[in-house]
């Protein structure tokens, strides 16, 4: 076999595990290149290869922004901070984390917010105000909440 047709063959088979992989779930285009490294494609190959699975939809920045914004919400409860921070680690453009967040429906976010905040308030021993006001907002800080909605919300379960 020449060097060229196991390159050709090498790219095929590359070529179909990151089609695999993208279709398996929504991915980056950052994780399908790190995906793509450990392949021992050439640089040509690799663009090759990235422009085949943008262009053929297996890879599409704004599809994973929305549906990894909104997993993450549904899923894990987590607040618009965290999921913007989990999507500028796997290197998505800011206008695309822009896109990704509208798929959190205010009332919805809101909701979730009380519903953590109650759940937590139930765990807490702490029988100072203060300190349990505190508790609760750190945990929902930690979950990737805004600051300043979370101590309205606090308030008004006061």
């Amino acid at each position: 076999m020449s060097t060229e047709e196991s390159a050709k063959g090498l790219y095929d088979s590359a070529r179909n595990r990151l089609e695999g992989f993208c279709a398996y779930q929504d991915r980056s285009q950052w994780e399908a290149e790190e995906k793509m490294k450990g392949l021992g494609l050439t640089a040509d190959q690799e663009e090759e290869l990235m422009i085949h699975l943008i262009s053929n939809k297996y890879l599409n920045e704004e599809r994973f922004a929305r549906s990894y914004a909104r997993g993450k919400f549904r899923q894990n409860k987590w607040g618009r901070y965290k999921i913007s921070q989990g999507l500028k680690a796997r290197r998505v453009s800011p206008e695309c984390i822009a896109v990704g967040l509208t798929e959190i429906d205010e009332e919805e976010y809101r909701a979730s917010l009380q519903l953590i905040l109650e759940k937590k308030n139930a765990t807490i021993k702490d029988k100072n105000a203060f300190g349990r006001k505190r508790k609760l907002a750190n945990h929902a800080m930690q979950k990737g909440y805004e600051s300043g909605l979370i101590w309205e919300v606090i308030e008004k379960m006061a």
